[in-house]
């Protein structure tokens, strides 16, 4: 279900709640109150003493906390009407909400099944959770099919001015990672030889600095003209050499890690230029949002 998938689900839950005890209407009233982050505030003075990288990040603790809370109240209210409805109807034929339902609401209105679970509960009605593991696992499984080939290397052709971009798609994640951290990692990416598309992790969007030092870090390195280097060796090997990859659980035992000098180890099936000074100028044209937590570059070679 995906990393933060528990801590969402708790948030997504106490947003339900303090609704339901407050009995207010506007969708964003947790925000509004100011509840919810004085829980967060409370919780975080208590556990900050043994971790304290708590209080480092209390602000971008609650900055997510907060966007969490407007994302899920844009769909909050929809979602409860929508349960009312399949539950007048199952009701009255004395059913369980089936799983294509609970889906539904899992999927259209981001009700963790959990929620819809309690929120049948309290109608002494219950889910069928077999049908719902069901039908997400269904999901996943085609989801996992598509990705697999909407990125299968990210590459739209080996046209030699694609795989130059593929190359110095490498050298912007190394520029990415080191400016924004180490939290940065490919979420996906598709390249053609008019320009590179690439997803990575990241809240917030770039600053026009942070952009223009990610360019500086990938020409700097093309002017050094650092040979690429690869290598054959078991996933285990790779990742205790430390090499970036993306889609781990679709990796086999045997993979290739291209390096490119102290700059950028990672594992990927190629194909690659020779040497850095062969790519040409890079430069940014475009970042945006992607998904939430995902954000998005455009770039070229000139």
């Amino acid at each position: 279900l995906g990393r933060g998938y528990i801590l969402r689900r708790l948030l997504r839950r106490i947003i339900r709640h303090f609704r339901s005890l407050c009995k207010l209407k506007d969708k964003n009233f947790v925000y509004h109150s100011g509840l919810l982050e004085k829980i967060v505030l409370a919780a975080i003075k208590k556990a900050e003493q043994n971790y304290p990288q708590l209080k480092k990040k209390k602000e971008l603790i609650l900055k997510e906390i907060k966007k969490e809370e407007i994302k899920f109240g844009k769909t909050l209210e929809k979602g409860l009407k929508e349960f009312e409805k399949i539950a007048r109807v199952e009701e009255a034929d004395n059913a369980k909400i089936n799983g294509a339902e609970a889906f539904n609401l899992y999927q259209t209105y981001g009700f963790p099944i959990e929620m819809t679970e309690e929120l049948a509960g309290e109608r002494e009605m219950e889910v069928d959770r077999k049908s719902f593991d069901k039908k997400l696992a269904d999901h996943k499984n085609i989801s996992r099919r598509g990705m697999e080939k909407k990125f299968k290397g990210g590459l739209a052709d080996n046209k030699e001015k694609t795989v130059r971009l593929h190359t110095a798609a490498h050298l912007m994640l190394a520029g990415l990672r080191k400016i924004l951290g180490k939290h940065v990692h490919q979420k996906g990416s598709n390249i053609n030889e008019e320009r590179l598309r690439f997803d990575f992790s990241h809240p917030a969007k770039l600053t026009d600095e942070q952009k223009q030092k990610i360019e500086d870090f990938v020409n700097k390195v093309i002017d050094k003209d650092v040979k690429i280097e690869v290598a054959e060796m078991n996933f285990a090997e790779a990742k205790e050499q430390k090499a970036e990859g993306a889609f781990e659980d679709r990796y086999s035992d045997r993979v290739k890690v291209y390096t490119i000098g102290e700059y950028s180890k990672e594992i990927c099936g190629g194909p690659h230029a020779g040497r850095t000074g062969e790519l040409g100028r890079f430069k940014i044209i475009k970042e945006e949002s992607s998904s939430a937590g995902v954000r998005r570059i455009k770039a070229v070679l000139e």
